[in-house]
């Protein structure tokens, strides 16, 4: 399978197979979109209308030669299959050391930080039993990593810091490295937070919907005042004195605010340079629900975007954007283009009374109850559906151009939207291919411009 297209400027084709991209002028272009099952002398007949028959003839012989090479038109790879099994090895935690929020925001996927049950903390025994679980059952992995995630994490703060000591002491008895990430939307952000989170944290990732009206449509006190007055400069200081690991701020767009690109370009000229802006996922009922409808100014949005980056880049004021961040000399591994992010085997979410969940966006719903942090994974049923869940097993993945680089997509997602976990989030899939587009587009520009 190849796709074609063409943005700002560009031409390229990806032969999805190989993962080689190929950047192209016109007459390559439409040779190859004429290609497959034809004659050299019908694609000279199809194109002498635009292209003199002696440039169609040589052209025609590069484009063979990357077919004899195996980088266009590939058959798909040859022993690639689903796994059989789950491994058992679990090799990251996410922890909702808080089911309970200090914001009230009505689009949040956890209800408002509860998980439609009851406000609950995570003491700090569970979190030590946490970290001895996940060394447990990590086998010969040494690099082992723990999300503190909420409802708020920071409401369980002193817990957080015991638990990050615990896991230290044990690193050097067990041969292991924990990375840590902590995401909070800044309201108990102080002194004490910023130094022990440039301390220990790996990364840090800030709720922020980007421009003041949109991060307070939604992002309210429970007193129902916007906050971004109150988190911004701390997010600021928390960046500023950043010195190690990483950070991203990380935004929602809504059917409110499908003008989403001034949102991130905002957050790039309050000098941020590490920005993720995701699609909302909610019920279609809801009013901030996107639709198929938004999509034309969604795309068009992307795209504008990319070019807005690259112009930056050039003037020396590029800042990363999450999604259009992509790696076409290594990449992930098969392993990970296939199965993604691994949940329910791989990775476990953790409640604050221990239960384990394949995600925690899935933590709301007693289907997927896996076990606890004692008794071990009691639901192996759960372990193996998710090990099938992947880009070879979605029917709606097989003919879509983009299924190696988003693994089939997120099963939680797919589960709300569609009700299965080998379905798909329609809308979704499309704002991902337009994102890889994007990204693929943004690569080959710098190849072509390559940074001085």
């Amino acid at each position: 399978m190849v796709h074609q297209f063409k943005q700002n400027g560009y031409a390229l084709a990806v032969d999805v197979e190989s993962g080689s991209v190929h950047l192209v002028d016109d007459l390559v272009y439409d040779i190859i979109a004429l290609y497959p099952g034809r004659e050299e002398e019908e694609i000279v007949r199809n194109l002498a209308d635009r292209w003199p028959a002696g440039d169609i003839r040589e052209a025609l012989t590069g484009v063979q030669a990357l077919v004899d090479q195996g980088l266009l038109y590939s058959s798909r790879q040859a022993g690639i299959s689903r796994p059989a099994t789950a491994s058992g090895i679990i090799k990251a935690l996410c922890l909702n050391v808080a089911h309970t929020c200090n914001l009230n925001c009505c689009y949040c996927f956890a209800a408002q930080g509860t998980y439609k049950g009851e406000k609950a903390l995570m003491s700090p025994e569970t979190g030590r039993r946490a970290m001895d679980f996940l060394v447990e059952n990590s086998g010969s992995r040494r690099n082992l990593e723990v999300d503190f995630f909420g409802g708020e994490p920071l409401l369980n703060w002193s817990m957080v810091k015991e638990t990050v000591a615990y896991a230290r002491s044990l690193e050097e008895r067990f041969n292991k490295r924990f990375r840590f990430t902590l995401t909070t939307n800044g309201l108990l952000i102080d002194d004490d937070v910023i130094d022990f989170t440039n301390r220990e944290m790996d990364n840090v990732v800030l709720s922020l919907d980007g421009r003041k009206e949109t991060h307070d449509r939604f992002r309210v006190t429970m007193g129902g005042s916007g906050c971004y007055d109150i988190v911004l400069p701390k997010f600021l200081e928390l960046v500023r004195r950043r010195s190690r690991g990483t950070y991203y701020v990380r935004g929602t767009y809504t059917h409110f605010n499908r003008d989403f690109v001034e949102d991130i370009l905002h957050m790039a000229d309050l000098g941020f340079d590490e920005i993720s802006m995701e699609p909302v996922v909610s019920a279609p009922d809801e009013p901030y629900a996107l639709t198929a409808e938004d999509l034309p100014q969604l795309k068009e949005g992307y795209e504008r975007l990319a070019a807005e980056m690259l112009d930056r880049q050039a003037r020396g004021k590029g800042f990363r954007f999450y999604h259009f961040t992509i790696d076409l000399e290594k990449g992930p591994c098969i392993y990970k283009r296939l199965n993604g992010c691994g949940s329910g085997t791989e990775y476990l979410a953790v409640t604050p009374a221990g239960d384990l969940y394949p995600c925690h966006q899935l933590v709301d719903d007693p289907d997927f109850l896996m076990g606890n942090l004692w008794e071990g994974v009691t639901a192996p049923h759960l372990a193996e559906a998710f090990a099938q869940c992947n880009v070879l097993t979605r029917e709606d993945c097989q003919d879509c151009w983009a299924r190696l680089y988003c693994a089939g997509g997120c099963a939680a997602n797919a589960y709300h939207v569609s009700g299965d976990l080998l379905g798909i989030d329609p809308v979704g899939c499309e704002l991902f291919r337009k994102r890889m587009e994007c990204a693929l587009m943004m690569k080959a520009a710098e190849a072509v411009n390559p940074a001085k």
